[in-house]
């Protein structure tokens, strides 16, 4: 068994379909935790939450920590990029504060922590390039999906199914990390 440290339920469906993929790799189950994410990197706070999920279930348990990086707003919204803004919000204060930016290059970032019951914790990273658009376009995926075209396409996450979005994404890349690590540690 497998305990995910979120209340997303976006992020969430992804892990599940990710992880279970009509494999059958492990079930997945949610741990809600009251952890504050105060952490200066995506590191930190995916660390902070494993261990706590781990420690109230004492079972295998994974946090992502994850967020968009937008290199004319030096690297922000990063590790806040969940509280830039209300989540109905985000992607017009993001277009907002960007209207001047000539550079719309922009990278999403996952982290995701595996704590173990032993005391010990491993890291996957994924990262997708991409940029900022000009305007909303879609209505799939949540936060800023709607304005993030991933580098060699033309179209957002929003416009992807959600197949495509999971093949290219931070989260698909880091989760299959995942995958790979959870299935070499058994």
């Amino acid at each position: 068994m497998i305990v995910v440290a979120t209340s997303n339920e976006h992020k969430l469906r992804e892990i599940r379909d990710i992880l279970n993929g009509g494999t059958g790799h492990r079930p997945v189950r949610t741990c809600q935790l009251s952890v504050i994410e105060n952490g200066k990197t995506f590191e930190e706070n995916a660390i902070k939450k494993a261990k706590a999920a781990c420690k109230k279930t004492d079972q295998i348990a994974i946090a992502d920590d994850s967020g968009l990086e937008v290199k004319c707003l030096n690297g922000k919204p990063g590790v806040k990029s969940a509280r830039f803004a209300k989540p109905h919000l985000l992607c017009q204060k993001l277009l907002r504060v960007m209207k001047n930016c000539s550079d719309r290059s922009a990278q999403f970032v996952c982290v995701i922590a595996i704590a173990y019951p032993s005391g010990k914790i491993k890291i996957v990273k994924g990262i997708c390039k991409g940029k900022i658009i000009h305007e909303m376009r879609g209505t799939n995926g949540f936060g800023y999906d709607p304005v993030f075209v991933p580098k060699g396409y033309k179209k957002t996450f929003a416009q992807m199914s959600a197949t495509m979005k999971n093949r290219l994404s931070h989260r698909g890349k880091a989760l299959r990390k995942l995958k790979s690590t959870l299935a070499d540690a058994e």
